[in-house]
């Protein structure tokens, strides 16, 4: 009893008064227009309350004017709608008190009879203890809000009764206990706002069966662990996570989401390419994560959004002065990440009333205002950190995996700090060497013992049905490592013929089994110069960035010294064994057993020819240009993702220390292009080329052949849909849209100009195709009821 009345004592005054005053008119004045029963249920209130009964200026009870405290509104004989909002401010209200007598659980019991109820809103009332399981009675109710009181204890589970239920907001109270399971068997629920509680576990599964919510916010809980996989629900527009311990992998998500806060949390790995897709997104929020990899340029140019925050991260990339921005961008945030080069001038200006709000401080740009670390900082944090975008599907092992990226960062820091030394120490890098003495192999104590695990991550994550792209890049690769030149001749049976796969004059390739089973392929060049190793390390550096989802990475390398220690004689680069044929063998069925790639997975094979592009032109210092790639070095891998084979690694230099094969030389240096080309436009010539033989299915092999086919593709632009199919891929015909189909012409010409400046940019092309993709999902939904999903989406044939 005297917790009873401690409670009546701590009601807020405020809502009291209102509500008695109107109980006490219905009491003294009773409303013609409502059921006796109505009356009867208010009258009781009215009695709990105990509040004198003296009170003028009556009239009719459904026909009262709204207030800020007090809102009720009837449909015919009955109240279908009551509204009561605290007034804690109110010091003279704060003076009355609640009878002793009250009873929170009468009150709500007394509510409860109000059947036809169909909108409850208690706000700031000050209400305590559990909230009365009484409340699903009201099987009408459509919408309740009791936010900003102190209920406590778990939600209960009598309110799954209320199937009509299309708004919950139990914001700001003391709720404890899960996010409770059976919220999925509320059909109609439409907003869910449970922020400000003090709940934890984990968000159930069963939300992902919430196919109508637009609102969900969990803010400020102590909820962790994964988030659902949530891109089933279409219809969700905010999705409010912020100050939980949600992670470590981005959500997955449908790409209609209007905002999107995720700040404060656990989260870690990539930040996901298709954000670049979210074009009704307004408001961004990924701040004080653990991001690593690279940032996405690509949110700058969304068209809809205007919040941008990303701070507090260690997100990389180089920006540059001439990025695009969507103009009704008004805050954006980068500070505290890693990123470099120069602020685009889209951020510098601001709108004719100066309301762009940036900050960009605490990373390592040059020639801004705002406080920048030097370039050495991002570098070394970058070093130790290599963990990019990852992919829309999660192994099955979260723990496993987690303490693998641990392992696999450990180990990166471990080489980063060797790099460093080696600086300081010029000759000490010798013990980096496999000597041949009198043909007997002399490896130093200290390789060996450099030498990782021979458990390799990425095979014990092979069996993954799918991976993310996180952990293809970080924990499905081994860490970058020196490799004894023993390794690497049992890998190869001493480099023998049977495991030769290219000759040059000065270099070779061989496949090679690695002691773990793992297949890799080893380039052997032979160098002309006699040089110190430590002549290398700044190429080798950046070869060991060269580690990124679509690129055939770099797993380490071994140099060979003369006996003499006079110099290198080879440099030996391992690099990751793509096992499915050509991305050529997919599209014109080059001879590669399997189907033949749908126009989906066309899109998503260009979609990554292009992200791979843009990582080597923007994911190193300086970026890797000039390329010469054909659609021949676009390889597949076991999950039917792209792998770009060839490209100009920083070792390559033409300074004469090192013989390497002739440069490639592709259809636009042999053809089209001037002395005056741009680096960045050559490979976009190349990705143009690539995208004219995923257009027509068949190989592109001359100069007069791209020509051509630009020709009929242009004629084909401004003719009908009929004659634009038969342009393309006769399997096509069928299996695309005439709208995705125009957006990947039109980028394909554009790439294929003779004129560099008029080429488009590597973002413009990842942006459409992108879009391209995007409308081929829409009108495969309005057309097909069986979609078999893209290798992009990471649902490959295997899976279904």
């Amino acid at each position: 009893m005297k917790a009873l009345h401690s409670t009546m004592e701590k009601l807020s005054s405020s809502s009291s008064y209102h509500l008695l005053l109107l109980m006490l008119f219905l009491a003294v004045h009773p409303s013609t227009q409502l059921q006796p029963s109505q009356y009867q249920v208010l009258l009781q209130i009215q009695q709990l309350f105990n509040f004198p009964s003296n009170l003028s200026n009556t009239t009719d009870f459904c026909s009262m004017e709204p207030t800020p405290s007090l809102i009720l509104s009837c449909y015919e004989d009955y109240i279908t709608q009551l509204h009561i909002t605290g007034n804690n401010g109110d010091s003279e209200v704060s003076k009355m008190l609640l009878p002793e007598s009250f009873s929170t659980d009468s009150f709500f019991s007394l509510l409860a009879s109000l059947s036809t109820l169909k909108v409850l809103s208690l706000p700031s009332l000050g209400f305590r203890g559990p909230l009365p399981a009484s409340l699903a009675n009201l099987s009408s109710l459509e919408i309740l809000n009791v936010s900003s009181n102190y209920f406590n204890g778990p939600i209960p589970h009598q309110l799954s009764n209320l199937k009509n239920l299309q708004t919950l907001i139990l914001d700001h109270n003391e709720f404890t206990g899960q996010v409770p399971d059976w919220l999925s068997s509320l059909p109609s629920l439409a907003v869910l706002s449970l922020k400000n509680n003090l709940l934890a576990g984990s968000l159930p599964n069963s939300m992902t069966k919430l196919e109508n919510l637009r609102v969900l916010d969990v803010s400020n809980n102590g909820l962790t662990g994964e988030v659902p996989d949530l891109h089933n629900l279409t219809n969700l527009q905010v999705l409010d996570l912020y100050d939980n311990g949600f992670g470590p992998h981005f959500p997955i998500l449908h790409n209609k989401l209007v905002t999107l806060s995720i700040r404060n949390n656990s989260f870690g790995f990539g930040i996901p390419s298709e954000l670049g897709s979210y074009y009704q997104l307004k408001k961004l929020d990924i701040s004080l994560n653990g991001f690593v990899g690279p940032f996405l340029p690509s949110l700058f140019s969304l068209p809809s959004l205007t919040h941008l925050d990303i701070s507090g991260n260690k997100l990389t990339g180089m920006l540059f002065e001439n990025m695009s921005c969507n103009s009704q961008l008004s805050f954006i945030n980068l500070s505290s990440n890693l990123l470099t080069g120069e602020l685009p001038s889209c951020l510098k200006s601001t709108d004719s009333l100066g309301k762009m709000d940036v900050v960009y401080g605490k990373n390592c740009l040059w020639n801004e205002e705002q406080e920048q670390n030097p370039p050495s900082f991002c570098h070394k944090e970058a070093l130790a950190v290599e963990i990019l975008p990852h992919d829309r599907k999660r192994t099955g092992k979260p723990v496993l995996a987690s303490s693998m990226l641990g392992g696999t960062i450990g180990v990166i820091a471990v080489v980063c700090l060797i790099f460093l030394a080696v600086k300081k120490r010029g000759k000490q890098f010798w013990r980096n060497c496999s000597h041949v003495k009198g043909g007997v192999k002399v490896t130093s104590t200290r390789l060996i013992l450099e030498k990782v695990s021979a458990i390799n991550t990425a095979k014990l994550l092979t069996d993954a049905r799918c991976i993310s792209q996180t952990m293809k890049l970080g924990a499905s690769l081994p860490a970058y490592r020196t490799f004894a030149l023993e390794e690497l001749k049992e890998a190869t049976k001493n480099f023998d013929a049977s495991s030769l796969l290219r000759k040059g004059a000065n270099h070779e390739s061989y496949r090679g089994k690695l002691s773990d089973g793992s297949l890799v392929v080893i380039r052997k060049l032979k160098m002309i110069k006699k040089r110190n190793p430590y002549m290398y390390t700044s190429h080798i550096e950046k070869i060991s960035k060269l580690r990124y989802n679509h690129l055939v990475s770099s797993l380490g390398h071994c140099f060979e010294c003369l006996p003499d220690d006079s110099g290198v004689s080879n440099i030996y680069l391992i690099f990751e064994f793509v096992p499915n044929g050509t991305l050529r063998d997919w599209t014109s069925g080059g001879g590669f057993q399997g189907p033949k790639f749908s126009w989906k997975q066309r899109i998503a094979a260009a979609i990554e020819v292009a992200k791979g592009v843009q990582f080597l032109h923007t994911g190193l210092l300086p970026g890797v240009f000039s390329n010469n790639m054909k659609i021949t070095d676009v390889l597949l891998d076991q999950n039917l993702h792209v792998k770009i084979s060839s490209y100009n690694l920083p070792l390559f230099a033409g300074n004469g220390e090192m013989a390497v094969a002739a440069p490639k030389t592709s259809l636009r240096e042999r053809f089209t292009v001037g002395k005056d080309d741009d680096d960045d436009k050559k490979d976009v010539f190349d990705i143009g080329v690539i995208l004219l033989e995923i257009i027509v299915g068949r190989p592109i092999m001359s100069q007069n052949e791209v020509v051509v086919m630009k020709d009929l593709l242009q004629v084909g632009m401004s003719a009908d849909a009929t004659a634009r199919r038969s342009i393309i891929d006769p399997a096509m015909v069928k299996e695309c849209s005439d709208e995705s189909l125009k957006v990947v012409m039109e980028i394909c010409i554009g790439c294929v100009n003779g004129k560099a400046g008029d080429r488009p940019s590597v973002e413009d092309i990842v942006w459409n195709l992108q879009f391209a993709a995007q409308v081929e999902d829409s009108w495969r939904g309005d057309h097909h009821n069986n979609i078999q999903h893209s290798p992009v989406s990471c649902f490959s044939s295997q899976e279904v």
